[in-house]
């Protein structure tokens, strides 16, 4: 049997990075951190923005690179982020985002879009504020939004929102959230909860798959098949509404239609966790080669590369109950 790798170094693939450059997040929302809350990583095990950079340079170097995308916890609540934004740029990724919760957007969508970042996904998980509230316990739904405008405003395009789906939670809001999507511009997609961390107890409780949800959507959208990126995690459709709405929507399967055999993403946790695979708990601790002698640091990150590649494979459940803040799914 041929192992992903193996795959990834026939065709000369290239891999997809997301950073996971903090822990911290501004929101606590139901299914990403647990009500107790997380232990938080200490300053001195967090990936300096130098080491997060030279991590990128050496997997662009040994392997290639299809995209890079910042994430958290919320990358915007680590400071200077803008800074590692202008220092990834510089390197000429072909593809460099970033993905918030929106809380501080409005004050820095500018920012990053002067920095160099090209596209932006914004978690909105609700319009409703005492929704939104209930499943962020606490959230401003009002500054989210205003966020969300400032960066369209600025040119960051495009511009994607990110709906979790839950059960008697926000699932009624599916039409409602297109409607807002559509009529702003702005690409959406549903994703599935998938059963890790905080969301693995009531995952039965509050799981809705995409069949569902996209059978709720066609009573409002005619929504026709486009053709996906290889590699992509959504399945999207052109949708458009009796009214004369029209956009892109998609849908994120992670738990009814697995896309674990085409996966080419590896994920680096705030402290230097390199994981092949968000389901399973094996990584790999970068920081003793980000951190050793520069001559030795290419042929290991590529070493490393190759052996997180090989934890990849037909996924049979989700082993890992580490929180979703801590590991930027």
């Amino acid at each position: 049997m041929i192992r992903p790798a193996e795959i990834c170094a026939e065709k000369n693939l290239p891999v997809a990075l997301r950073l996971a450059v903090t822990d911290r997040c501004q929101h606590r929302c139901l299914y990403c951190v647990p009500a107790q809350g997380i232990l938080k990583c200490a300053h001195g095990d967090i990936l300096s923005y130098e080491e997060i950079v030279s991590f990128v340079a050496g997997v662009r170097r040994s392997c290639g690179l299809s995209r890079v995308r910042l994430t958290g916890g919320d990358p915007l609540a680590r400071r200077d982020v803008t800074t590692l934004v202008e220092m990834l740029a510089a390197l000429d990724l072909p593809d460099l985002s970033l993905t918030t919760n929106g809380a501080q957007l409005g004050e820095l969508a500018a920012d990053l879009k002067r920095a160099g970042l090209r596209r932006l996904n914004v978690s909105l998980d609700s319009l409703r504020p005492e929704t939104f509230r209930q499943l962020t316990r606490g959230g401003d739904l009002a500054g989210v939004l205003r966020g969300l405008r400032a960066a369209l405003a600025c040119g960051l395009h495009p511009v994607r929102l990110n709906m979790v789906v839950l059960r008697s939670i926000n699932d009624g809001e599916v039409a409602e959230l297109a409607r807002f999507a559509l009529d702003l511009g702005c690409e959406l997609r549903f994703l599935e909860l998938m059963p890790i961390g905080s969301a693995a107890a009531r995952f039965s409780e509050w799981f809705v798959p995409s069949a569902e949800v996209k059978s709720r959507l066609e009573q409002s959208f005619d929504l026709a098949p486009l053709a996906n990126e290889s590699g992509s995690t959504s399945v999207n459709f052109a949708a458009r509404s009796a009214d004369g709405r029209s956009g892109t929507i998609g849908f994120i399967s992670s738990v009814s239609n697995s896309f674990c055999a085409a996966c080419r993403r590896l994920r680096l946790t705030p402290t230097g966790l390199l994981l092949g695979c968000l389901a399973r708990p094996e990584g790999l601790d970068l920081r003793p080669i980000l951190r050793g002698p520069p001559e030795a640091r290419d042929p290991a990150l590529a070493q490393a590369v190759q052996e997180a590649l090989s934890l990849k494979g037909r996924r049979r459940c989700f082993a890992d109950q580490r929180p979703m803040v801590g590991v930027g799914g």
